[in-house]
């Protein structure tokens, strides 16, 4: 189906929840955490970091998508070490030398109104490639950038993603011990810095889905085989992040709900693991979908507006901890609906917002009518509340405009 763009399909809605006041711009607590709406940024790589390091090109997008309206605005995907990184345009947390750039980030982005947040990430064979305007195929030798040279990817398996793909080594116990620890340092490298919440990527491929998955995971240890033995290494990123987490502050992980791949990850084990994350002190799960070895091949999966909020639904539902919908949901009155029909606690945006970083001051408006604005920065919601109430007293007859003298403020 078409997509409209928003803020013209915005502007033929009459608002519905002007006298009670829309679910989505109600705020949210989560454990020590209070939004001041349902709206979430999802964590979309900009690929464009210097070594590691969030570079004015951050610190532009983060600014405007927090004073767009946002009530969570989630850093994008951040590697807790130099191999973790899906390109060389990664950000990163994994050495102390990052904290001060991140600290303005988070600065930037409580300024502009919202809660900072940072989803943390290792790539694991999906590794060392190039930015996907530069291809996004593996870095080699013969390809390499300047300054750019690949490096070697880790994995469950020694299974490459494809044929022209290298191959990964497959971690040891030992090195899985030693990627717990990276995730917590990484994680106080956060707490430093001063973000409120941190996501853990456990979605599209990347490492830790990698362990959950059959069809990435064949090991036949502790790591590998049944179900709880795929589950193993996640729930103890789980427990390696919240052991540097103050318990005040919230954590979320992020699923690929289903792989979309025959005998893959199920909707079923996302519910399981759902709940264990729970008693690791997981406090909210964000349900996205897909990334593990080919193109989606089931229906669940065929890209249409909000085709993965019955995910969200189920884990809400049957895992007793609260969810975060996400995937193509862009009209307003759909995320009221969904919240207001308890199918998600959350709704996250991503190209939506690429598209329009006032995205959830348009739909303040959509949803409230003029009472809107109040959601609007105070900067422009007052002089935009007067234009309103101006527009309308002339479309109601109350004067000619042509009759009232001009104004130069």
């Amino acid at each position: 189906m078409a997509i409209r763009h928003t803020r013209r399909r915005f502007s033929f809605i009459k608002p519905r929840w002007k006298l009670t006041g829309s679910l989505l711009f109600s705020p949210f607590e989560l454990r020590g955490m209070r939004l001041r709406n349902r709206v979430v940024v999802s964590p979309m790589c900009q690929y464009s970091a210097q070594a590691g390091q969030p570079v004015d090109w951050h610190q532009v997008h983060y600014g405007s998508l927090a004073v767009g309206g946002s009530g969570l605005v989630m850093v994008e995907a951040t590697a807790v070490e130099a191999r973790g990184r899906i390109s060389h345009g990664d950000l990163g947390l994994w050495s102390d030398d990052h904290i001060a750039a991140h600290a303005r980030l988070v600065e930037l982005i409580r300024d502009g109104g919202a809660v900072p947040a940072i989803q943390l990430a290792h790539a694991g064979r999906k590794g060392s490639v190039h930015r996907p305007w530069d291809g996004g195929l593996p870095i080699d030798d013969g390809n390499a950038l300047a300054g750019e040279a690949p490096w070697q990817c880790v994995a469950p398996s020694a299974l490459a993603l494809g044929e022209a793909w290298p191959m990964p080594t497959q971690l040891s116990v030992d090195a899985i011990a030693e990627m717990c620890r990276a995730w917590a340092s990484a994680a106080r490298r956060a707490l430093a810095a001063g973000y409120e919440m941190i996501e853990i990527h456990g979605a599209h491929g990347y490492l830790l889905h990698q362990f959950l998955s059959p069809l990435m995971n064949q090991r036949s240890d502790e790591y590998g085989g049944a179900r709880p033995e795929r589950m193993r290494f996640a729930l103890e990123i789980a427990a390696a992040v919240r052991s540097e987490w103050p318990d005040d502050k919230p954590l979320s992980f992020r699923v690929s709900a289903v792989d979309g791949d025959e005998g893959g990850w199920s909707l079923d084990d996302t519910v399981v693991l759902s709940a264990e994350l729970k008693d690791q002190g997981i406090d909210i799960i964000a349900c996205s979908s897909g990334g593990a070895v080919s193109s989606p091949v089931i229906d669940s999966l065929r890209r249409r507006p909000a085709f993965q909020v019955p995910f969200a639904e189920r884990v809400r539902q049957n895992a007793g901890l609260p969810s975060m919908a996400v995937g193509l949901i862009i009209d307003p009155e759909e995320a009221e609906a969904i919240l207001r029909d308890d199918r998600a606690d959350l709704i996250a945006l991503g190209r939506e917002l690429l598209d329009d970083s006032r995205w959830p001051l348009h739909a303040a408006i959509a949803l409230e009518g003029d009472d809107g604005y109040r959601h609007w920065p105070k900067q422009y919601g007052w002089s935009l509340l007067r234009r309103a109430d101006w527009m309308r007293r002339y479309r109601d007859g109350e004067f000619d405009p042509q009759s009232q003298p001009a104004r130069t403020a």
